[in-house]
């Protein structure tokens, strides 16, 4: 198939992105079903040749064409050269994917990517796949999952801001960062500041500061305010709160996706997503909102510091 024989159609999809652990696959899962509520015909690719076991109906899988087990074992490779090596076997066989994607063709894409950070940040593989499918008329968004965790934590907060800016700067497509596990935030421990705060990353400059009070980042003060300085130079980094149960939640990281690639509401979907959202209210759904979260989160912690009060 020649570049142009797509047509005119245009296809979207979202291309899941976000380090080890942060919840890409569960994401897609999440919104392949909730996607297919609304009437929104899904196709979930999956380009992580080391994705073995896959919670969602596959219509598309890169195993077809390459897995890492055999290029390790063939080539002697670790798990990140081998990955590497699989990105780069995916660019210099495009053909093959675009004849595996023409087969859905009026489709949703859920593109599920691997957890290798460097694919993002400076490796060039992924980010030429994303550009060649553009000339598809593919209309992607970049969905950044990052774990809620990293906010208890300023430090690994402020790494997390960076390598999401330099992701952005680097992956080139429109791009929504995204705190997952919102339900489990709770767990990590108690947030320095309110929830805002790190959704929005308002003023990193208290960030600074409260970095300030532990006696090892004491002596990195100089190099924390610049690389914060860089962050809010460029004020393009912010995120979108995700509970994959959460109906509500789902609905606001789509619509910001939808607004990212562009993707336009037909009337009927429309309708379906009205109708899915007046039965989003029960027992089954913890948080409805950003302000549910933090709520909760607040709420908690008074708790916890009034039985400190009692038992004084």
């Amino acid at each position: 198939m020649s570049e142009g024989s797509k047509g005119s159609s245009l296809a979207f999809g979202q291309v899941v992105i976000g380090p080890p652990g942060s919840g890409k696959t569960t994401y897609c899962h999440g919104m392949q079903e909730f996607l297919g509520r609304i009437g929104r015909k899904v196709a979930v690719v999956n380009l992580d040749p080391a994705n073995e076991r896959m919670p969602y109906p596959c219509a598309v899988d890169i195993s077809e064409l390459i897995t890492l087990p055999d290029v390790m074992e063939s080539l002697k490779l670790g798990p990140n050269g081998g990955l590497i090596y699989c990105m780069e076997y995916l660019e210099a066989n495009l053909d093959w994917l675009q004849e595996k994607l023409a087969a859905f063709r009026g489709h949703y894409y859920l593109f599920d990517c691997p957890g290798q950070v460097e694919l993002y940040t400076h490796h060039s593989a992924l980010k030429n796949v994303f550009a060649q499918m553009a000339k598809w008329n593919f209309r992607l968004a970049a969905v950044h999952l990052v774990d809620s965790h990293y906010c208890t934590d300023p430090g690994k907060f402020i790494s997390v801001l960076c390598t999401s800016l330099s992701t952005m700067l680097h992956v080139e497509l429109p791009h929504v960062n995204v705190l997952s596990k919102m339900d489990l935030i709770e767990q990590y421990g108690k947030l320095a500041f309110n929830l805002d705060y790190y959704t929005e990353v308002l003023d990193l400059s208290y960030l600074v500061d409260h970095l300030a009070s532990d006696p090892f980042f004491r002596n990195y003060r100089r190099l924390n305010t610049k690389l914060v300085e860089v962050i809010e130079d460029y004020s393009l980094v912010s995120f979108v709160p995700l509970n994959v149960q959460d109906k509500e939640s789902m609905r606001q990281v789509m619509q910001a996706v939808d607004k990212a690639n562009g993707y336009s509401f037909g009337d009927q979907e429309h309708r379906s997503l009205e109708a899915l959202m007046s039965a989003a209210v029960g027992a089954d759904f913890h948080f409805t909102s950003t302000l549910a979260v933090q709520e909760k989160y607040v709420q908690s912690r008074d708790k916890t510091v009034e039985e400190e009060v009692m038992d004084m």
